[in-house]
């Protein structure tokens, strides 16, 4: 299975590379190359117990399928901007291409430095390939972009060793890579565009999705520290809570924000979400999802009989909240994309915000919380967090939020392009929802190696071509201009992956799309 995973994989950095096929590229296959040998020296400290810190077992490492989204994505928007001639966010490609690269090598060098004994021949392909990527980076980025990367990898290292402590089992060394990754990239362009701040320029949203993530996560390394000391579950502790997520929100977050969109946030939000008539009625329809999920929530814990306090919910009752997204996000992509935009960034500091409460047991909502979200784990909810609701938030939104918006003058992206705000919906709202049902229901002949079927992936790729000819019908912005062979193509290797692969598919299989649409 890990095999079949890495030539998926390989497949999407070859199609990449033939259509690229620059500097950047020759780097993304020699990164490849060796996270490919790498990967099998983590799986042998996972199995072994020899890794530094607790990693989420029932999985492999995939160091090889995270390792290559950044970087993938890095110079896909490279080449999108320069044909768009947007320089701005052409090098700013070639920054997160090469962040991506470094990030990849830094966990590769770690797994074969604490390898006994050290391997020779992994030790030498790493080294080739450390040395083809920072000759490259010598020659294409400038003094200022060197130190920016260089900052988000210091930036990674020290996030790491915090949350992997204190969060054990909850990630894959793989899954630590994107999350903290992108945590650590987001938390440096904060920092970076507070201390320039030049009145007019860039657009609010984007701040306030950075602003969002920084913010949520630095609240909950507050409380984590602060709760050492004290018990979470008291009175007077919750009271403390939300008392202080107040004054954090109120006296850091919203200052911050100020400073960055140069107005009040608060009223610029009420004005932006009450903008035109089509956003009443998105928000009002969205509300009314909102209480269906939660409807959805309690009627199964209902169901939960005393006799059967171990029942778990099925895989087909879990895949109703992804049902539930797709309504959510597909309006918002036909009618108003910036709305979904913002309203994705709400929904996701509500739902970590929500974790913190369950986590540290805050009263009044800590314990109930819960209680009904335990009916909806799975073996992927191994760690003290519950974060399968939170992935499958962002691989709908991730699309989205990194969508080029200035590399697109017309609001979206010529060919199969078109399709890149739609990846989230194709491959996990529609791909994986559909195999789910179908290969649990129905499926009968089993891939070698994996639990899933045959019967399921090819139902999926069905169903997403389905999918993409209803939003020709019902998007007149997308015109896939004859690109059908190369979408076909995408969807198919992204099913495959989602067949093969044990890392959180609801985050990982949106971003390889996204990146084979934007190719």
């Amino acid at each position: 299975a890990v095999l079949v995973e890495s030539l998926l994989v390989f497949s999407v950095v070859l199609s990449v590379h033939a259509v690229v096929w620059d500097r950047f590229s020759w780097c993304a296959v020699a990164l490849a190359v060796q996270a490919f040998y790498v990967q099998f020296k983590w799986d042998r400290l996972l199995q072994l117990g020899g890794a530094v810190f607790q990693f989420r077992g029932a999985a492999n490492s995939g160091l090889l399928p995270a390792s290559m989204v950044m970087p993938l994505l890095g110079v896909v928007m490279k080449e999108r901007c320069r044909a768009a001639g947007i320089v701005y966010f052409e090098r700013f490609g070639i920054v997160v291409a090469s962040t991506g690269m470094l990030l990849a090598l830094f966990l590769s060098v770690l797994a074969v430095g604490i390898t006994k004994p050290v391997p020779t021949n992994t030790c030498i392909l790493t080294g080739i390939a450390g040395s083809v990527i920072i000759y490259t980076m010598k020659h294409s980025l400038t003094v200022s972009e060197v130190i920016e990367v260089l900052e988000v990898l210091l930036i990674f290292v020290y996030l790491s060793m915090i949350l992997l402590y204190l969060l054990p089992r909850c990630f894959t060394p793989g899954e630590a890579l994107l999350v903290l990754g992108g945590v650590s990239f987001v938390l440096n362009q904060l920092i970076k565009r507070s201390l320039n701040v030049i009145k007019g320029r860039g657009d609010p949203i984007d701040f306030f999705l950075l602003v969002a993530v920084v913010g949520v996560v630095l609240l909950g390394l507050f409380f984590t520290v602060l709760f050492i000391f004290m018990d979470s579950g008291t009175w007077i502790s919750s009271m403390f809570f939300h008392m202080m997520t107040a004054v954090l929100g109120l006296g850091v977050i919203m200052p911050w924000l100020y400073r960055l969109i140069q107005r009040n946030p608060l009223f610029w939000l009420l004005q932006f979400l009450f903008q035109t008539q089509t956003r009443l009625y998105l928000l009002v329809y969205w509300t009314f999802l909102a209480a269906s999920a939660c409807g959805v929530v309690f009627y199964q814990n209902a169901k939960r009989s005393s006799e059967s306090k171990k029942h778990q919910a099925s895989t087909i009752t879990r895949k109703y909240f992804h049902f539930i997204v797709v309504a959510t996000y597909v309006p918002g992509l036909i009618y108003d994309r910036q709305l979904l935009y913002v309203a994705a960034v709400l929904c996701l500091a509500v739902f970590i915000f929500l974790e913190y409460v369950r986590y540290f047991r805050i009263k009044p909502f800590g314990q109930t919380l819960r209680h009904l979200l335990s009916l909806f784990l799975d073996e992927r909810d191994s760690g003290p967090l519950i974060l399968t609701h939170i992935y499958l938030l962002l691989g709908m939104s991730l699309p989205v939020w990194l969508f080029p918006r200035s590399c697109a003058p017309k609001g979206t992206l010529p060919g199969a392009g078109a399709l890149v705000p739609y990846s989230g919906v194709l491959a996990v709202g529609v791909g994986d929802t559909i195999a789910s049902v179908f290969g649990s229901t129905m499926g009968e002949i089993k891939w070698p190696g994996t639990k899933k079927t045959f019967e399921g992936t090819m139902t999926a790729i069905f169903a997403q071509i389905i999918a993409v000819a209803l939003i020709l019908i019902f998007d007149s912005s997308v015109n896939l201009n004859s690109s059908y062979a190369w979408i076909l193509a995408s969807v198919s290797l992204v099913s495959l992956l989602e067949a093969y692969t044990t890392q959180i598919d609801n985050l990982l299989l949106p971003l390889y799309l996204q990146i084979m649409l934007m190719a």
